[in-house]
């Protein structure tokens, strides 16, 4: 029997539906954008975009969904509300449709035209929130709305929902750890609503408490790394411990689209500027090492990206 609202008790997941793609995606090694490292170490990545929504965040949103639903805080009649740059609200959307859950979203009105034409597409409400408020100002609106309207809205909350990490401590960590048979050393992941850190770091913690976990954010508040938070300066999202990485490293933003158009040309990899800032960090650490195993996540493709010139460079 499919999941609906009307069932609140989550069943099985059907092998022919979507949300059963989502997760276990490859993990690719890099070698031609690092060819000068020691040969004993290696840096891999998650290939997120293979998930159905096209990036990491299906994993925390439909975890959230689901989560919502058993505790029947999601029920008929009421439209899942969060805010997002992007990512998290067309994976929203994406599972909001085949689930036949209406969606609401804040977006900062600056997102790249594709991810609100994606958006639009899917069937989402969108409301485009001050750009140069960015992250936080579209979180301030969902706040606001939902506060206004409890009724009406299930907040999703996904910087503060503990789903979002559990998520990452239920799949993509559990699958680093079986695809590098146990032989992770170093996880490196950027920073937003930190949920792929916190839930990655805590379950490979728990497999080995030698295993690095370094989280790369912007070197400052302004910057072109969409996705991504400067914690100093930005809301800290609740499920964040500032305490809990063992290295910060801080990335600049044409040194990460610098890595995108490489990755591109290179390796093959068409892939977002998180994902370029999260390979410089994973560089930043190798360089510093004579072996070892380092992960790290690409959280989605460049198609989102097209007509974003200073990124690809004015071409």
């Amino acid at each position: 029997m499919a999941l609906t609202l009307d069932q609140p008790k989550l069943r099985t997941i059907h092998l022919d539906s979507l949300e059963s793609r989502v997760g276990n995606t490859p993990l690719l090694r890099l070698r031609r954008v690092f060819p000068n490292l020691s040969p004993s170490v290696q840096i891999f990545a998650k290939a997120e975009w293979f998930n159905p929504g096209g990036s990491i965040k299906d994993r925390a949103a439909l975890n959230i969904i689901y989560t919502a639903i058993a505790k029947g805080e999601l029920t008929s009649g009421k439209r899942l509300l969060d805010s997002t740059s992007g990512n998290t609200g067309i994976a929203y959307a994406t599972f909001g449709a085949a689930l036949g859950i209406p969606v609401t979203l804040t977006i900062p009105a600056n997102a790249s035209e594709e991810r609100i034409s994606i958006l639009r597409v899917l069937g989402a409400e969108i409301i485009l929130t001050d750009a140069l408020e960015g992250s936080d100002g579209a979180l301030m609106v969902a706040q606001e709305m939902a506060a206004a309207s409890p009724e009406k809205y299930f907040y999703a909350n996904q910087y503060a929902n503990p789903a979002n990490w559990e998520a990452h401590y239920k799949s993509t960590g559990p699958e680093i750890y079986s695809q590098t048979n146990g032989h992770v050393t170093h996880f490196v992941s950027g920073l937003g609503t930190s949920g792929t850190l916190m839930g990655v770091g805590r379950y490979l913690r728990e497999q080995n408490p030698k295993i690095q976990i370094i989280a790369g954010q912007p070197k400052g508040p302004f910057h072109g790394l969409e996705g991504l938070k400067h914690m100093e300066s930005a809301q800290k999202p609740p499920i964040y411990d500032e305490n809990f990485p063992d290295r910060f490293i801080d990335l600049e933003t044409e040194t990460a689209h610098e890595m995108v158009r490489r990755l591109a040309r290179e390796e093959g990899l068409f892939v977002g500027i998180s994902s370029g800032a999260a390979a410089v960090a994973a560089l930043e650490v190798a360089q510093g090492l004579d072996e070892g195993i380092i992960v790290t996540v690409f959280p989605d493709a460049g198609y989102k990206y097209i007509s974003d010139k200073a990124l690809w460079g004015g071409e």
